[in-house]
């Protein structure tokens, strides 16, 4: 996928759910990942353009594992004139070490969101952005129906009013092969994810649980993508019909 491919899926995230305001200041949340890195590039490059003037700066939650390196996300922040921070934490030694998870993944997550929102804030941020794509929104969904019993998936735009912030997901009609294009055609300088727990997870029973259904049912994903745009989740904003039946298309 090329950069002018991934600005017009973002913008039309952006635009269909109100996602940036004028003078917004926004964190995105750097993991390290092909995922943020790619959403670094998508609001980089919206940033040209867009007529809501707003800012950008990146910012890093390093959990403690050895190994993960941010000195190459740094290297390409700068090549963008984007502000980067690094959080250090022991986020990692808690929940391996210290209280022995078995199930770490929500833990941590909680523990990480939370350090990024406190950085976020203290830097003057309003908005948080998030790298998650079209695959993630299905899996998500389908973790909640398996396991949770409800048909539910994070909106595209949530107000967390205890921080007073926004956290928005501008990748959020990306699928995850472009990602991966994405990645690869421009040399992100993607960091390995040191976590114990990585690619052992509900999240990578899923990924593999849909990929063995879309390939024996081949549109599959897209159905269920399109079942949650439209399904009046009571989290999500509303959009008009007219611009609901666009979406369709997508």
């Amino acid at each position: 996928m090329k950069l002018q491919q991934l600005l017009s899926f973002t913008r039309k995230a952006v635009d269909t759910y109100q996602m940036i305001q004028p003078g917004d200041k926004i964190a995105i949340g750097i993991s390290g990942g092909k995922d943020s890195l790619t959403l670094l590039y998508a609001l980089h490059g919206l940033k040209r353009f867009y007529p809501n003037p707003f800012e950008i700066e990146a910012i890093t939650v390093d959990l403690g594992f050895d190994g993960f390196e941010t000195a190459p996300i740094a290297d390409l922040c700068a090549e963008l004139n984007v502000t980067y921070t690094v959080v250090k934490t022991d986020i990692g030694k808690i929940i391996f070490e210290e209280r022995k998870e078995k199930n770490p993944c929500s833990l941590c997550a909680k523990m990480r969101k939370g350090s990024l929102n406190e950085v976020a804030k203290a830097h003057g941020c309003n908005k948080i952005a998030y790298g998650h794509h079209r695959d993630d929104l299905v899996e998500t969904m389908l973790m909640s129906l398996m396991f949770e019993g409800r048909f539910y998936c994070y909106s595209p735009v949530t107000y967390l009013d205890r921080m007073d912030l926004t956290v928005i997901r501008p990748l959020l009609f990306v699928y995850e092969a472009d990602v991966i294009g994405f990645k690869n055609k421009y040399n992100l300088p993607v960091s390995k994810n040191p976590c114990p727990a990585d690619g052992n997870t509900k999240r990578e029973y899923m990924k593999d649980l849909l990929k063995q259904l879309n390939t024996e049912h081949p549109g599959v994903m897209d159905k269920m993508f399109h079942a949650i745009i439209n399904g009046n989740i009571s989290s999500w904003p509303k959009v008009d019909k007219v611009l609901a039946d666009k979406l369709n298309n997508i």
